[in-house]
């Protein structure tokens, strides 16, 4: 084939083209490569350029196809690697905005629990209530708290038992943050 057939001012051809392309394709594949890292993305930025050559039909007018695919293929790779940079910038602005939505809503639902436990506590009976925060609070075993109470250990744990049941009720709605806090 000769220069004349390729570059002539009529329509490019079908076979013409596809005899550039064979020609050209793997060298400019192998560059596409060299800049953007990965073979199937270098094969879409060639296949796209040659795409936007068939759709122009500009090939006959062109004084260095190489010259003119290479630079056309730099260009494609220069606009992915945009792409991707402006892709990765939103997955980390979109990352970021859910943890710190999920970073509120998580101080908010822990101040609302805080909240309704006081409450939930300050409901219990006086006796049930002492117990209950000498215990978690305080940490105390309840040998302990019936020595300081002068009560029994069986009237110790009885009234934990009652204050636990009073509050798994009152806090029902709490509970899978609770799990989650509880596993932290």
């Amino acid at each position: 084939m000769t220069n004349e057939t390729i570059y002539s001012p009529v329509a490019v051809s079908t076979r013409d083209f596809e005899t550039v392309f064979k020609s050209h394709f793997k060298g400019l594949h192998a560059y596409a490569c060299t800049i953007v890292k990965d073979e199937n993305d270098a094969e879409d930025i060639v296949q796209n350029t040659f795409l936007k050559l068939w759709k122009k039909n500009e090939l006959h007018k062109l004084d260095s196809v190489a010259a003119y695919l290479y630079k056309a293929v730099y260009n494609e790779c220069l606009n992915f690697l945009k792409h991707q940079k402006v892709k990765q910038a939103y997955q980390n602005f979109a990352k970021n905005r859910m943890e710190q939505n999920d970073s509120a809503a998580y101080r908010a639902n822990l101040k609302e629990l805080q909240q309704r436990l006081d409450k939930a506590i300050n409901e219990l009976p006086q006796q049930c209530r002492t117990i209950f925060q000498m215990s978690r609070f305080e940490e105390l075993k309840y040998m302990e708290i019936a020595t300081r109470l002068g009560l029994s250990a069986k009237t110790v744990e009885n009234q934990m038992g009652k204050a636990l049941k009073l509050l798994r009720v009152k806090l029902v709605d709490f509970l899978p943050v609770l799990l989650i806090l509880l596993t932290l």
